[in-house]
């Protein structure tokens, strides 16, 4: 009879997925809290619409910045709840779950909902 570890519970995500959302989330942050040091004439394309954003819709960014790391917290207990549905009760497992969905959210939740754990064998 073999025992589990939380590597027979726990799948990480797309590095891509996680890049884009760390470069995505990071440039949120830097707009919303220091939008005077954003360089945006070098930024092509993005430049002058994040620039029109930060001057005539900042409060909205802030608040939809707030929002999607509440959105975030949301997905991350909702994990928990999944966890508990599909059996996994290894701790470490279950912490990596929270951790990878509350930083990544949907990108890492979808990867659980679709999850089926590795069923032990018992004799």
């Amino acid at each position: 009879m073999g025992t589990a570890t939380s590597a027979d519970y726990f799948q990480r995500g797309s590095l891509l997925w996680f890049t884009v959302i760390t470069v995505s989330f990071s440039y949120y942050t830097w707009v919303v809290f220091w939008p005077q040091s954003v360089p945006y004439q070098s930024l092509g394309p993005l430049g002058p619409f994040t620039k029109h954003l930060v001057a005539h819709h900042h409060t909205l960014l802030r608040n939809g910045y707030w929002l999607a790391w509440l959105i975030h917290v949301g997905e991350s207990l909702y994990a928990m709840v999944l966890c508990k549905h599909k059996g996994i009760t290894d701790g470490q497992a279950r912490f990596l779950w929270f951790l990878q969905t509350f930083l990544f959210g949907i990108a890492s939740l979808s990867i659980l909902i679709a999850y089926r754990p590795k069923r032990q064998k018992h004799n």
